[in-house]
């Protein structure tokens, strides 16, 4: 019952909840960036659906109605193009190209016959 013993007493109770408050604000903060890492990754899986360029490598195609297209210029018309059909098409081609040469082809877009474009696959080998 002593009054210093009362005031170191209570001082170490104000210690234990400030270390007590320190550690649920950590906990938080925690479970904040768990949530926007996994707000990520799901971002990442809708972003899964989407064809990327096979010429620039960095962004992806949009494929509307007629025509796909990219940030970096390229610009073909299609007829009934979907992301899915283009996808399959680019894999198939670049998986048949893999079973005979290591190498990897390259995409460019040139003009095709009545000056349509036309989405190129070509090996530098």
């Amino acid at each position: 019952e002593d009054p210093d013993e009362l005031a170191v007493l209570e001082e170490i109770q104000q210690e234990l909840v400030l270390q007590e408050q320190l550690v649920i604000e950590e906990y938080e903060r925690s479970l904040q960036f768990d949530e926007e890492c996994l707000n990520a990754t799901l971002d990442g899986l809708d972003a899964s659906d989407k064809v990327i360029c096979p010429v620039c490598r960095k962004n992806y195609l949009t494929v509307r109605n007629h025509l796909v297209f990219c940030q970096c210029g390229l610009y073909i018309s299609t007829q009934g193009m979907t992301e899915e059909k283009l996808r399959s098409l680019l894999a198939n081609t670049v998986t048949e190209h893999s079973h005979r040469c290591l190498h990897s082809p390259e995409f460019t877009v040139t003009s095709g016959m009545e000056e349509e474009t036309c989405l190129l696959m070509s090996c530098p080998v």
